[in-house]
């Protein structure tokens, strides 16, 4: 009884990680994953230069602050 439990238990295993994705799905999901990185560093690269734009503007207006409060 022992042996037949232990060769169904051996079968089910194998059935089990026969039934994993396949190379297709493998590459279908890193496929996914490389376009979501790239995507995310899209988006930094947005978001830096909003910032360095955003920077300039606040580096502007503080000279012409500065300008108007030296012209009084």
């Amino acid at each position: 009884m022992k042996k037949v439990l232990s060769i169904a238990l051996v079968a089910g295993m194998f059935s089990f990680i026969a039934c994993g994705p396949s190379k297709q799905d493998s590459e279908a999901a890193e496929k996914a994953k490389q376009d979501s990185i790239a995507a995310a560093m899209a988006q930094d690269s947005i978001a830096a230069a909003m910032a360095q734009d955003s920077m300039a503007a606040a580096a502007s207006a503080m000279v012409d602050t500065t300008a108007k409060m030296q012209a009084k």
